[in-house]
């Protein structure tokens, strides 16, 4: 016993010399360690005021288009879908979790063996008896009722780091999440502006169609009186056609939108509620971009990008421990015996082991080889990924402040042109009527200042369409 006990320690630390020696020669793999700064400013200015702090509720005042949002952050799809991503991620931490603490189980076992007469058995059982007089069964019985119990010892933190590893990565699922609802904010109040300019252009274009009818009755007028020709009747009459046409192809853009915001908010078709009425008035809030590094916390994609890296770092502790020895104990204790009479009997039918094994690799290393060096390669792509986020990210806020900026010195502009060309439209119609002007000046007129009006509604939707943009730039919406 006490050769065996000695053997056992020899081998035991041959073992730990040789995993310890094998272990401490792990492959060299390229680290990336650069680290880069966001600028201080987008512009000359510094301002710590920052748009992306304000809740969406309160950046919208529009109750129509709040109560879509709020519809939408309950009952669309994808965002449900992404919900049970972060319910299978917080799973996979319980899982990891439990990885490294101790594990037990009950055995409960039932089962017979015939062994051959001159086998070690067969010779034991026929030439021994249980009791003088009573021999064994034949078939034996056996019959099993015990505990067991296995740890593996997280000595290089291997199980721990995956644990860390799978809470990074929850994280980064619920990260998704929000910047899933940054989008969803987003795209459903760009499509619910660009459904209100749709119903101002459709009204416009009545309208137009309308002073079009008018004018198209003083050319018949006129032809009575031999002072056009028909020439001018029929382009009158065809300009009246195209603009009734065009009607159809706004109210199937009207129904499109609808749909698309329906979608969205996870309904079946039908109306969307909104009130079109002043929608040239609309005044875009100011916007206060704040400072590039309030990105980092405000950005949820750069945030998921952050976590991921993190998780993608104790891949990589894990993968290296892979190479250093695990140690694992085992256990167990139970009742045994080949009649249920006794097997309550005890000490005579109580087995019980204790065993320790460490283990570490020896030859063929290639798969661990492989996965140590696919977690350095996504870390890296991790780096590079959170590098691109943070770049991405201030680009758009830089673009978008651009873009607020340019469209409002435009919207001035295209708001003087409607103004001059609405009023071209008397003094063109009243020269014609006096015989002062061609009457392809009235039609070119009209049709200018319709144009114009279309654009300037445009003009509009974009500028609120910015707003909503720079909003989720800057990492607004989620809150």
């Amino acid at each position: 016993m006490k050769t065996m006990s000695n053997k056992l320690k020899i081998n035991l630390l041959v073992v730990a010399l040789v995993a310890s020696t094998t272990a401490c020669k792990l492959p060299q793999v390229g680290r990336r360690t650069e680290s880069r700064t966001v600028p201080p400013s987008y512009s000359a200015s510094r301002d710590s005021l920052n748009t992306a702090d304000t809740k969406w509720n309160d950046l919208f005042k529009d109750q129509n288009l709040k109560a879509l949002i709020d519809t939408a952050l309950k009952n669309n799809q994808e965002l449900n879908i992404v919900m049970q991503e972060i319910n299978i991620s917080k799973n996979e931490i319980r899982a990891r979790k439990g990885a490294y603490l101790p594990m037990a189980g009950i055995v409960a076992g039932a089962g017979i063996e015939k062994s051959g007469r001159y086998t070690l058995p067969g010779v034991v059982e026929a030439n021994n008896d249980i009791e003088p007089g009573k021999k064994f069964p034949e078939p034996l019985p056996d019959m099993l009722i015990g505990a067991n119990i296995s740890w593996e010892v997280d000595i290089w933190k291997k199980l721990r780091n995956s644990k860390k590893a799978a809470v990074y990565k929850y994280l980064s699922t619920v990260e998704g999440k929000n910047f899933m609802v940054t989008q969803l904010v987003s795209e459903i109040a760009n499509s619910y502006y660009e459904l209100m300019a749709l119903d101002n252009q459709l009204e416009i274009l009545k309208k137009n169609i309308e002073v079009q009818q008018n004018a198209l009755e003083i050319v018949k007028l006129e032809k009575i009186a031999a002072k056009v020709t028909e020439l001018a009747v029929r382009r009158f009459e065809a300009e009246v056609l195209k603009n009734q046409s065009r009607q159809f192809y706004i109210m199937q853009q009207i129904t499109e939108t609808e749909n698309r915001i329906n979608f969205l908010v996870g309904r079946f078709p039908q109306t969307v509620a909104r009130n079109s009425s002043g929608f040239t008035e609309l005044v875009t809030d100011s916007i206060h971009a704040g400072i590039p590094s309030q990105l980092l916390s405000n950005r949820t994609d750069i945030r998921q990008a952050e976590q991921s890296l993190l998780a993608a770092k104790l891949d990589v502790k894990a993968a290296k421990a892979e190479f250093y020895p695990s140690f694992r104990i085992t256990a167990g204790a139970g009742l045994q015996a080949f009649n249920p009479t006794y097997l309550l009997k005890a000490p005579e039918s109580l087995i019980c082991a204790l065993a320790g094994e460490l283990v570490a690799p020896l030859i063929n290393r290639n798969a661990i080889k492989a996965n140590y060096y696919s977690a350095n390669s996504k870390q890296i792509q991790a780096v590079y990924n959170y590098e691109r986020t943070v770049l991405r990210a201030h680009i758009e806020v830089v673009n978008q402040l651009s873009n607020i900026s340019n469209l409002k010195k435009s919207y001035d502009l295209k708001n003087k042109q409607v103004e001059a060309l609405t009023k071209s439209i008397e003094i063109s119609t009243g020269l014609f009527k006096n015989a002062r002007a061609d009457y392809m000046e009235v039609l070119l007129t009209q049709r200018d200042a319709m144009e114009s009006k279309f654009e300037l509604i445009e003009t509009k939707k974009q500028q609120m369409n910015a707003m909503v943009n720079i909003y989720q730039a800057l990492g607004g919406g989620w809150k």
